[in-house]
């Protein structure tokens, strides 16, 4: 299975978990009221049997609002938070950025792409994976790649970047950024905060990476 789809697949466990417990939560905050089923059902303007396909968890097609106004009849506020997860997919820009980052690398490497992280369980995934890179000894034969395609807050991009590595126990990563003025100022932006976990400059690196040689760090290209 492909990284997206099993992420697609954990976010509908997820979904029918939730949807669940909030069943569960409701009915007993309307049994615990003393509130019958004809009563609440009526004070949120949907049927008895509608109301008990909710609470049993049966219905998949349950909105947020009906939720919040049921909860808000037996005593209960309904809210949603969101919380970090496995990598977005893919979108067409990105595919794009990697197609063509893939056509400067020399015949002697290869690019695969969304390489999952070498943990159990962990849905997490580099966008790409160079192999066979010349290190003479001293570097890893392959460097994980994520690709970005616009730069909002590179301090943060570059956060969840260094967590991956740290997780995975990579050293190097090459982040291959899409060549837009917008990028390129967005990193500009972030300083020399960067020179440590990007140490090798773009240039010294692009030209390693096409005469199929490791970079000798982590680096940022312009692609």
């Amino acid at each position: 299975m492909a990284t997206s789809d099993r992420a697609l697949d954990r976010a509908r466990r997820f979904a029918e978990a939730d949807r669940l417990r909030a069943g569960r939560e409701l009915r007993t905050a309307r049994t615990a009221a003393g509130l019958s089923l004809r009563v609440v059902s009526a004070a949120c303007g949907i049927s008895v049997s509608q109301l008990s396909r909710i609470e049993r968890g049966r219905s998949p097609g349950v909105a947020l609002e009906q939720l919040a106004v049921i909860g808000a009849v037996v005593g209960l506020d309904v809210r949603v938070r969101t919380y970090p997860g496995g990598d977005a997919l893919r979108d067409a820009g990105q595919a794009r950025l990697m197609n063509r980052f893939g056509a400067i690398l020399p015949p002697i490497v290869w690019l695969s792409s969304e390489r999952p992280l070498a943990i159990v369980g962990d849905q997490r995934a580099w966008d790409g994976s160079i192999g066979g890179l010349d290190g003479m000894g001293r570097y890893p034969s392959h460097l994980r790649v994520e690709a970005e395609t616009r730069i909002h807050d590179f301090q943060a991009q570059a956060r969840r970047i260094a967590l991956e590595a740290r997780d995975a126990g990579e050293k190097y990563v090459l982040v291959v950024v899409a060549d837009t003025r917008l990028n390129r100022d967005a990193i500009r932006a972030a300083g020399s905060a960067l020179l440590a976990d990007f140490p090798i400059p773009p240039r010294v690196a692009l030209a390693a990476l096409r005469a199929g040689r490791h970079p000798g760090g982590s680096a940022i290209v312009f692609v």
